[in-house]
């Protein structure tokens, strides 16, 4: 009889029973060490926040979509930035030609961060923002604006993604070289804490390294070291371990082999709170891996697109039973195109149905005590631990970054996936099998190329009626911030609150840090 394996190649046997699972721990939801999740009751006393990422075009035009998304239902935005501004390049720069406002939105300035959230109370919302190597700015961006709105700091909660490492390791908007990248990093960790601590001071992304082709468990191994190298830097700081593990949070991607994601998910908050407890964790909360889920851009197909909205309806089952805080789902176009209104309601829409419809969240963990579920959570567990174990005997996440092993090992299993659906051993229906000949008549969703010059006029015009003295005098200032080893933060938000640019202040950091190439 021919073999099963799940994506990350652990067999699958014919048939679990209750021998399959050796003594089965009596574990409860909210208990250490929270495979069954992180709320005793999960999602009877809160559902999962349904955000949806969105970011296209000029600050104005996203602004649109944000308010759309809200009379929808949704109760946290996700902000997705354009490359020039992930890569701290305003739009005039000669790099960001022919990628403005393309695959995020554009911010070069307040005065775009002003527009973004016209008519949106930052007190009221929660705001994810996918950004990493300027991630210090954009939040002084959204600082600046709070204190504009007169927002009360202490009730400003959102995430902001500001993990480096898995920008090196698969992803590559990275500009400064890891150990600056690191110290910027952990200022922000310092900031926040005492500044806005209801914020999540990074989001510590195994869904990049999904997209760029690892295995499910390559992803919870290589993300939970990452981690792990992050605690250790803010303990060099002299940060204290039970405040700052309440601020971290996680984020995963969700593929379509349903159980295998529902037991990557619980394994990979049982070796969390292994690793925080063996560094000296003693709050239960600090312990605690929550996470944010969406659903897998990279399983998304061009061919039959209308398929993707049941892909993405599994994934969505698979993030709810794997017990995710917060979820994104996809919109079955976006394999083609920036997603259309339609389909960003759609896909909405999906997790509306899943939360009210189904049933699936009126209980806590409804998988566990599955022979199946458990053996293959247990098996995920222990091939992470050895991933880890053998990063930790690298020297950690960034030694192993630096040697290319993460990069390797995510190269190698990108490899051998598409190997697997070339010679039809993985079935991709409507791609390597049920194929049709019925063209997509989809009209798409572009941007029009003429956005960048708008931008350009726009930073010409705040250029020119700002203080540019005093941008000289706070451009200065973080020059020599960076230099020595004063916190950045500070000297950011002054500066982006007297209309310094993005481009402006990534620049004044690449003249002390230099480039990472």
């Amino acid at each position: 009889m021919k073999k099963k394996f799940t994506d990350s190649g652990i067999e699958i046997k014919e048939v679990y029973t209750n021998f399959d699972l050796g003594p089965i721990p009596n574990e409860l939801p909210g208990k250490f060490p929270f495979t069954r999740g992180v709320q005793a009751d999960m999602y009877r006393g809160k559902l999962w926040t349904m955000r949806q990422y969105a970011g296209f075009s000029t600050a104005q035009q996203s602004n649109q979509r944000y308010h759309y998304l809200l009379s929808l239902g949704v109760n946290g935005l996700s902000v997705a930035f354009d490359l020039p501004t992930q890569i701290g390049y305003d739009s005039d720069h000669a790099l960001a030609e022919g990628e403005v406002g393309k695959v995020g939105v554009a911010i070069n300035s307040l005065e775009d961060m002003e527009a973004l959230f016209k008519g949106i109370q930052l007190e009221e919302i929660t705001t994810s923002m996918t950004i990493n190597s300027t991630g210090l700015i954009l939040l002084a961006f959204y600082i600046a604006l709070a204190k504009k709105q007169g927002a009360d700091l202490s009730k400003i909660s959102g995430t902001i993604q500001n993990d480096i490492l898995k920008e090196y390791a698969a992803r590559g908007t990275y500009i400064f070289p890891p150990t600056p990248s690191m110290r910027i990093t952990t200022d922000i960790f310092e900031w926040c804490e005492k500044e806005i601590p209801k914020w999540n001071t990074i989001s510590i992304s195994g869904y990049h390294i999904r997209e760029a082709g690892s295995t499910a468990v390559q992803e919870i191994a290589f993300t939970l070291s990452n981690g792990k190298a992050y605690v250790k830097a803010a303990l060099e700081k002299g940060m204290d371990i039970n405040t700052l593990g309440k601020r971290l949070s996680f984020f995963f991607n969700a593929h379509n082999n349903l159980f295998e994601e529902v037991a990557k998910f619980r394994a990979a908050r049982k070796i969390w709170a292994i690793i925080m407890k063996g560094l000296g964790a003693t709050d239960p909360k600090a312990m605690m891996l929550r996470f944010h889920t969406q659903t897998g851009g990279a399983t998304l197909t061009a061919q039959q697109p209308l398929n993707n909205i049941t892909r993405v309806a599994l994934q969505t089952l698979a993030a709810v039973l794997g017990g995710t805080q917060s979820l994104h789902t996809n919109s079955y176009d976006e394999a083609l195109n920036l997603p259309s209104e339609e389909a960003a309601g759609i896909a909405l829409s999906t997790q509306q149905i899943v939360a009210y419809e189904t049933g699936v969240p009126d209980t806590a963990d409804p998988l566990a005590g599955s022979f199946f579920v458990e053996s293959l959570t247990n098996e995920m567990e222990t091939t992470a631990w050895d991933i880890i174990t053998k990063i930790d005997a690298m020297g950690g996440s960034v030694a192993a970054i630096e040697q290319g092993y993460m990069q390797d090992e995510i190269a190698k299993s990108a490899y051998d996936y598409q190997r697997k659906i070339e010679t039809g051993e993985k079935i991709i229906v409507g791609v390597n099998k049920f194929q049709s000949d019925k063209k997509n008549n989809s009209s798409g969703f572009k941007i029009n190329d003429s956005i960048r010059q708008d931008q350009i006029d726009q930073l010409t015009a705040l250029k020119a009626k700002r203080d540019n003295k005093k941008v000289q005098e706070c451009l200065l200032q973080i020059n020599q911030a960076a230099s020595g080893s004063s916190n950045l933060m500070p000297f950011v938000l002054n500066a982006v609150e007297n209309y310094c640019t993005l481009g402006e202040i990534s620049d004044e950091l690449r003249k002390v840090f230099g480039e990472y190439k």
